[in-house]
């Protein structure tokens, strides 16, 4: 006699309706924009030394392109995998709040103008992004009642 064998969790209908819940959210063209800005956000806060002009101040050129780079990957998955990655768009607000305020925390003091204007302005807009990649499933999940 063998021992029964259990449903494999990957067949549950609980994670099935989620992932097709999830393919539903991600196929929408408005959610795509936001995917699309939100990886551009990552992309420019990465290069933004190079392309305002600040490269000579080292902690704020290596903290851009470092947060850049992260904010980047961290969204870049929410299309691919979006029921196993939207929990992590808290982690993109995190950044874009940290992009807002990282001139004045790297070193102490504000750096040039077009540094603090860059950072604010594609810090909020992180923000807004990343805001808006959460409340996606959201509102989604609320449309369906």
């Amino acid at each position: 006699m063998t021992a029964p064998t259990s449903p494999r969790i990957d067949q549950h209908p609980d994670i099935l309706a989620l992932r097709a819940h999830s393919e539903e959210t991600t196929a929408m063209p408005a959610a795509q924009a936001v995917e699309a800005l939100a990886l551009l956000c990552g992309v420019y806060l990465a290069a933004s030394p190079w392309i305002v002009g600040f490269n000579g101040f080292s902690t704020l050129t290596a903290n851009n392109l470092i947060t850049g780079v992260a904010f980047a990957l961290l969204v870049g998955g929410f299309g691919s995998a979006y029921e196993r990655t939207h929990g992590m768009s808290w982690a993109a607000l995190a950044i874009g709040a940290w992009t807002i305020i990282s001139p004045w925390v790297v070193s102490g003091h504000a750096f040039t103008t077009g540094a603090n204007v860059s950072n604010v302005i594609v810090g909020a807009v992180c923000c807004v992004v990343a805001l808006a990649l959460a409340g996606m499933g959201v509102s989604k999940a609320r449309a369906r009642r």
